[in-house]
């Protein structure tokens, strides 16, 4: 049964010690009841209370990630079914898939655009997750050192046992990889290495009756980061699987399903399916996607998808502030001041990009709001901007200080001339279509 934050908070020893990062015990006790943290955050927990709460306080969806030379690919915490409820917190990671039947070439060709590529949005850097090595009647080991050699990302290791063990004897030990797949024939083998190397399980059953089969035995077999691997592969087989499970163990904190979810997109053998099966996953709780083909153009797409997915419907997506050179300025060339909300953000440097007329954006800190929101809650006026412009020494990087405010705020130019007397106070146009134009006319 599941505890109230006041009920889990009588059982913390309430030193408000903040050891566990949280400011007060309460603070501390309502995360845990929201199942968001874990109990082992609180260094002074009683063993009677640790027993009590153990069980309580563990997420519906066992948190881990996968590890390697300081990249990790987190999955679980999950704790609702719906994103307008609360909020994702585990992106799930897009993994890229060789097979040990490729040469060391094929593969080095394969891994490193994939693991090279990193884009920015809004501020935000996207890229892979790692890479998966699957057998395919070649040297396991060979492909796994010439993935390594490639790239150091998370690994997911598909194979029998015995080639598990080449591959993981392959790796400098220091690595948490996931191993693939347990089955009713091999959970007992799989399970022993798992353990043996500290590596996570995905568990594969063609029914949701046969995956908790597995969980069960796996987990007395003495391992708990698992991953649960469902057959199916096309839309509506991985759909219901993927719900299924999820509900089941965030509605009916059902254990044996209470894990992260690897999908295979890549197993259908045509790219456009692939890509779109990934989005379907990514939208209904896969927690690692394994793909066979990469190219930047659906890279960026999947991974914009899961940002937007996996953000804070609370909260806007931001742009970090600060001062953003716009084709290459100089010293007289203007500063432009625009708000940290994203839409806003890319609107206003998209056509001053297009423009071709060199300047500087000055983006607020208005905590995501756009120009006129942002204005109206008072999170966008004359003494923001003003301490902005200090905070981010823009007088420092200009000759001419041309300062323009955007049109719809006109009202702030008399204001902002007090915060910035050595400025020369300008009124942009309310739209960002006209801004073009506006910059001819005052170049």
């Amino acid at each position: 049964m599941a505890l109230s934050g006041i009920e889990i908070y009588k059982m913390l020893p309430k030193t408000n010690c903040k050891e566990c990062d949280f400011p007060t015990c309460l603070a501390f006790a309502m995360k845990l009841a929201a199942k968001q943290v874990e109990l082992s955050l609180c260094p002074h927990v009683s063993e009677e209370s640790k027993a009590l709460l153990s069980e309580a306080a563990a997420p519906p969806v066992r948190p881990f990630a996968l590890k390697s030379n300081g990249y990790e690919a987190k999955a679980g915490n999950e704790v609702v079914l719906f994103r307008h409820e609360k909020t994702f917190y585990s992106r799930p990671g897009l993994f890229i898939r060789v097979y040990d039947s490729q040469s060391a070439e094929e593969i080095k060709a394969k891994v490193a655009p994939a693991d090279a590529y990193v884009v920015d949005y809004v501020g935000i850097e996207l890229e892979m997750g790692g890479f998966v090595v699957q057998a395919d009647g070649g040297d396991f080991a060979k492909a796994v050192s010439a993935v390594r050699e490639a790239s150091h990302r998370p690994l997911i290791l598909i194979g029998e046992p015995a080639q598990l063990k080449a591959g993981l004897e392959a790796l400098d030990g220091d690595e948490k990889v996931l191993l693939g797949h347990a089955t009713v024939e091999n959970w007992e083998e799989m399970a022993a290495l798992a353990k043996e190397y500290d590596a996570a399980l995905a568990l594969e059953a063609d029914s949701i009756d046969g995956m908790v089969s597995l969980s069960e035995q796996v987990q007395e077999a003495g391992v708990n980061d698992l991953v649960l691997s469902p057959t199916q592969r096309g839309f509506r087989g991985t759909l219901t699987a993927n719900t299924l499970a999820r509900r089941m163990a965030l509605k009916k904190n059902f254990r044996p399903l209470g894990f992260p979810i690897i999908n295979f997109p890549g197993d259908v053998g045509d790219a456009k399916r692939e890509a779109t099966l990934a989005a379907q996953a990514i939208g209904k709780y896969s927690g690692f996607i394994v793909l066979d083909n990469f190219s930047p153009e659906v890279a960026y797409a999947l991974l914009v998808l899961r940002e937007n997915i996996y953000t804070d419907p609370q909260k806007p997506i931001q742009v970090q502030p600060g001062v953003y050179e716009i084709n290459d300025p100089g010293p007289d060339a203007p500063v432009l001041v625009t708000t940290n909300f994203s839409i806003t953000y890319f609107s206003v440097a998209n056509e001053v990009e297009s423009s071709g007329n060199p300047s500087w954006l000055l983006v607020t800190e208005s905590e995501g709001m756009s120009v006129l929101t942002a204005w109206a809650a008072g999170k966008f006026d004359a003494e923001v901007i003003a301490k902005d412009v200090k905070r981010f020494d823009v007088a420092d990087k200009v000759n001419t200080k041309n300062i323009v405010l955007p049109g719809h705020t006109a009202v702030l130019s008399g204001e902002l001339e007090e915060e910035l007397p050595d400025w020369n106070v300008l009124v942009g146009p309310r739209e960002a279509v006209d801004i073009p134009a506006y910059l001819k006319a005052v170049a």
